[in-house]
């Protein structure tokens, strides 16, 4: 669903947050995938596409998931700047959000988040060797015995647990694209100390 007539700023606030609400929630959501930027060892932008597991408007904190051994969380750490891209071919809105990430390992956050997660995803964090290795031949990182099933009992995937962390991404920033044919609008929102947003009106 597109906004009628893109020119609230109040309104373009409101209707990003839910979208990013939605995007957390229903795999089918355009924005449900977006691209997760980060800074590598060597200062080279690295991107990836991220599936997002949940959105807090209120803390306008991104949580995904990773794999502890992953590059991504060593750029990241306990702090370090993010940019998360979202589009929505449909709706022709791209999002652009800035911030500044962290990694959880172990939390009562994390612990629950593992635990909401399906086997089949659990099954992802029992890869060996670490995500990134080089390899002689196409492989998946699974063994065997579990690679191209689901697996039917919670022991199976329990050894993932410790290579399983939280992504989250504390966003101060949104850059808000409308694109159409009669003329596009872009505006920014700044998100001050006290969680209260300031809207502007950029030239596309």
């Amino acid at each position: 669903m597109t906004i009628a007539i893109p020119d609230d700023l109040e309104a373009i606030l409101a209707d990003i947050l839910r979208r990013l609400g939605r995007a957390a929630q229903d795999r089918k959501a355009a924005m449900h995938a977006p691209v997760v930027g980060t800074i590598a060892a060597d200062g080279s932008p690295a991107l990836r596409v991220m599936v997002l597991r949940a959105f807090d408007p209120a803390a306008a904190r991104l949580r995904f998931h990773s794999d502890a051994r992953a590059a991504k969380v060593a750029q990241i750490g306990d702090a370090a700047p993010i940019s998360v891209l979202c589009y929505d071919p449909g709706a022709k809105l791209q999002f652009r959000l800035t911030g500044t990430a962290r990694i959880e390992y172990d939390s009562p956050v994390a612990d629950q988040a593992w635990q909401n997660a399906t086997l089949f995803a659990r099954r992802c964090y029992l890869a060996d060797p670490a995500p990134g290795s080089l390899s002689d031949a196409p492989v998946s990182g699974l063994t065997a015995d579990i690679a191209g099933r689901v697996p039917d009992d919670e022991d199976e995937v329990a050894p993932g647990r410790v290579n399983f962390a939280l992504l989250l991404a504390d966003i101060n920033r949104i850059e808000w694209l409308f694109l159409a044919h009669t003329g596009h609008r872009r505006a920014l929102f700044e998100r001050y100390a006290d969680g209260r947003w300031y809207g502007q009106w950029m030239v596309p």
